[in-house]
């Protein structure tokens, strides 16, 4: 744990001197597509008086390149065929310079496999003097239990999110503020230790340095949910090509992530298999035709196959729109189901809103949000991601969440451990100890 330290304290580094020097791109590599987005760096915004605007009062971004290609080599958000992950990865990566008329050699990426688990960690200390400093808080931080969480696996996101001086809990920040004895509830997040190098040693023979690494969950969530959402508490269902990731927020944190290896290419396959007809062809008519709530036209309402295998008859044949959502609204239906599993086990139920806020690109299947309405609960919404400066438009919509959230990550990170000091005779061993959820206590 202690080299995984460096590491993230070496890519914040990173990300800073790419900041000063203006330029950083970030990079979404997903299932059925990876993204890359080139941003400018424009200092401090100014910030209104009605403290609207971008990020108003922080670092002010700008998208000046973006490009997209379909994804190779990426099964369940994890690089499954390193080569043709890279070419795709240079393919967007170029263009995306292209179109910035810039070159960038420093990326911050997210990925949404490498099965996420969450760990809720408490700690307290004792305060030598009445005000809480920075040594303080890199001193409660090392005083958290870290569960064995086994080998093979690595902290990913390590976020303080809530603190208590003596009896005042629910502080974001305790620095400066006068007391005795600091606490401190953290959310650890550990992924698979293959995926995350497989994904670096990728980045590295593009020729990129890596300058910040995220859960497509996380900047999902901070790319779909309001600012209410966030601090009332939500929860995040990305539904991409490969997996469904799922996050919770409360108190403007993560308290929660974890992902369904499931989502839309498996939707796909499964009319593949149903109709008989090519994947692409399949992907277009769920586009174009899909649907998971049947009425009483469907069965009127005819849709052509059209492949391109050069056998006539076959070429011309057409099936119901009902056929087609016999076929999709079972593995819609699994897939959410799963997701309400996810839920319940995070203790979903116990926080004050039950909001849930569906996106990515496979949450845009017309009735999915009334389904889901039925399976995870009332309060179901549908997610855009928030306006992101000089972002194209055809980058605009749910399939962009993760992206636009990587935008955001990489403007104003949230504080994590590697950003304290924390003295190395202090830095914690594993403990066997079993991290309780704190939030069904706290909240």
């Amino acid at each position: 744990m202690t080299d995984l330290y460096k590491s993230q304290r070496a890519m914040r580094n990173m990300r800073r001197a790419a900041m000063d020097r203006g330029v950083i791109a970030i990079l979404d590599v997903g299932s059925s597509k990876i993204a890359c987005l080139v941003l400018r760096f424009d200092g401090p915004e100014t910030a209104r008086e009605d403290g609207l605007g971008f990020l108003a009062g922080q670092s002010q971004i700008r998208v000046i390149g973006a490009a997209t290609t379909r994804s190779r080599g990426v099964r369940h958000g994890e690089i499954d065929a390193l080569q043709e992950t890279e070419r795709a990865i240079r393919t967007a990566v170029q263009a995306a310079q292209k179109m910035a008329q810039v070159r960038v050699d420093h990326v911050i990426a997210c990925l949404s496999g490498a099965r996420p688990r969450s760990y809720g960690l408490a700690g307290e200390v004792e305060l030598s003097n009445a005000q809480v400093g920075e040594h303080d808080v890199a001193r409660v931080l090392a005083a958290c239990d870290v569960p064995d969480f086994g080998a093979g696996r690595e902290v990913l996101h390590a976020h303080p999110v809530n603190f208590s001086l003596d009896h005042r809990t629910g502080l974001g920040d305790p620095r400066g503020q006068i007391g005795n004895r600091l606490a401190v509830d953290m959310h650890l997040l550990t992924v698979d230790t293959d995926a995350v190098r497989t994904l670096l040693h990728c980045i590295k023979r593009c020729d990129l340095e890596l300058a910040g690494l995220a859960s497509s969950s996380y900047v999902s969530g901070l790319a779909a949910l309001v600012e209410d959402e966030q601090e009332l508490g939500a929860a995040c269902i990305d539904m991409g090509g490969g997996t469904t990731g799922v996050s919770i927020f409360l108190k403007r944190h993560m308290i929660f992530a974890d992902a369904v290896r499931m989502g839309g290419d498996h939707v796909t396959a499964d009319i593949a298999k149903g109709l008989r007809v090519p994947l692409a062809v399949a992907e277009r008519i769920k586009t174009m035709n899909g649907g998971v709530l049947a009425t009483g036209m469907d069965d009127r309402e005819m849709i052509d196959t059209g492949g391109d295998r050069g056998d006539g008859e076959k070429d011309r044949r057409k099936v119901s729109r009902a056929e087609l959502i016999g076929i999709m609204r079972p593995r819609v239906e699994e897939i959410l189901e799963e997701v309400r599993a996810v839920l319940d086990a995070a203790g979903f139920e116990h926080l004050p809103s039950q909001q849930v806020v569906l996106t990515g690109g496979a949450s845009q299947i017309p009735g999915l949000d009334s389904m889901a309405a039925r399976i995870l609960g009332q309060n179901v919404r549908l997610g855009r991601p928030m306006r992101v400066q000089g972002l194209p438009q055809a980058a605009t919509g749910a399939a962009f969440a993760s992206s636009v959230g990587l935008c955001l990550f990489a403007a104003h990170p949230q504080d994590e451990w590697w950003d304290f000091d924390i003295p190395a005779d202090r830095y914690p061993a594993r403990s066997l100890r079993r991290a309780v959820k704190w939030f069904r206590d706290n909240w």
